[in-house]
């Protein structure tokens, strides 16, 4: 009887080097899409920080090694976003970033349709004004 092997989004995205990318990629379209200026301001004028902790939390969210749990204990994401005001308009734009960094990175449209959805989710999931 053979085994079968399912791959994680991690792995069917291409790993750490992808995952970098799309990470870079996302913070570098919030910095210059004028689209994007609601939730740009949010964030610190250097995102080195924050862009090496959405790698870690991206990589164990899907799939991968669970570097942010590692570092900084569970993720706890609405917790975290608490802070600042989010609502539709804010988790559009984060989802114009992220969609549109997604859309220069090569994937399945499967992987691309989960992605997206998952996305969705979880942006809405951190609204905490109306």
């Amino acid at each position: 009887m053979s085994e079968v092997i399912e791959l994680s989004p991690y792995e069917l995205l291409g790993g750490p080097a992808v995952l970098r990318q799309l990470v870079d990629r996302f913070y570098d379209i919030m910095a210059t899409d004028p689209r994007a200026a609601g939730i740009h301001a949010m964030h610190a004028p250097d995102s080195a920080l924050i862009r090496d902790k959405f790698f870690d939390f991206l990589s164990g969210w899907l799939g991968g090694p669970q570097l942010f749990i590692e570092k900084y204990g569970h993720p706890r994401l609405r917790a975290r976003h608490m802070p600042f005001a989010i609502g539709e308009a804010e988790r559009d734009q984060w989802l114009l970033c992220m969609y549109q960094a997604m859309s220069e990175i090569a994937m399945s449209d499967a992987l691309r349709e989960h992605l997206e959805e998952a996305f969705f989710k979880t942006a809405d999931f951190m609204r905490n004004k109306e």
